[in-house]
């Protein structure tokens, strides 16, 4: 099955921090571009995006994930920070900063509390920025874990509210299934009584007699405990079912 993508952008956007954090780090950094993308082995895709250096990008859209260092990140698990590419000795050759135009870049790691590689959150801009500092890299890393721990949140959140939903409708299933049976029952226990009262009023031996009487003190009680079910779905249904009175005389 294809993986969802807009699933992972929908989840970003229904976290309300992310745009503060993005605005954030663009204040704290100065740098012109944040995104929180998603990250996978074969897409890039952004999810929130403040974008004011008019890089291109929204929700939505993709980078080609071989020409990213996001690809390597989400392959390490370690951030990747650079002050200034043309002076970076590990990136001043790299293709990335020369197919995207940008000096200073950070991108940090959004690992889920399973373990589970999400994506980054990552910034850029065409200028040099002082970024290899505790406070820098400390803010990025409190973010992402922000990031991370509200996705997972959410995701349980989810799943509890869908858990709770089937188990409301298995059981309002569960009382309408009562509910019918026990209306079902109503007219064969009726006839029962009926044919047991006819019986009754013929000439019968005392054996037959007793006989006949068990089978309508049986066909009673069986009338008595189906209202008692009924009573008991009528409220738990909320009177979604009300089944026809059938009353036995005693």
């Amino acid at each position: 099955m294809p993986h969802d993508f807009q699933a992972d952008i929908d989840a970003i956007g229904r976290i309300d921090a992310v745009p503060a954090i993005l605005d954030v780090v663009c204040r704290i950094t100065g740098m012109g571009f944040a995104a929180v993308a998603r990250v996978t082995e074969d897409r890039w895709i952004v999810c929130q995006v403040l974008d004011n250096i008019e890089f291109g990008l929204a929700p939505g859209g993709e980078l080609e994930v071989k020409t990213t260092i996001c690809d390597e990140i989400r392959n390490s698990g370690q951030a990747v920070i650079i002050d200034e590419v043309s002076k970076d000795l590990v990136y001043s050759t790299h293709r990335t900063p020369a197919i995207y135009g940008f000096q200073s870049y950070i991108s940090m790691p959004i690992i889920l509390p399973d373990g589970t590689f999400f994506g980054t959150l990552c910034a850029i801009d065409p200028r040099p920025a002082r970024l290899k500092n505790p406070e820098t890299i400390g803010m990025f890393k409190l973010f992402a874990e922000l990031i991370a721990f509200h996705l997972d949140a959410n995701e349980r959140l989810a799943r509890t509210e869908a858990a709770l939903l089937d188990e409301r409708k298995i059981s309002e299933f569960r009382e309408q299934f009562v509910a019918v049976l026990g209306h079902d029952l109503r007219n064969p226990v009726a006839s029962i009584d009926s044919g047991a009262r006819m019986l009754l009023r013929t000439p019968l031996d005392e054996k037959a007699s007793n006989i006949v009487k068990l089978i309508r003190g049986s066909a009673v009680r069986m009338s008595g405990l189906i209202d008692n079910v009924l009573d008991l779905a009528r409220a738990r249904l909320g009177g979604g079912v009300v089944p026809a009175s059938i009353s036995l005389r005693r």
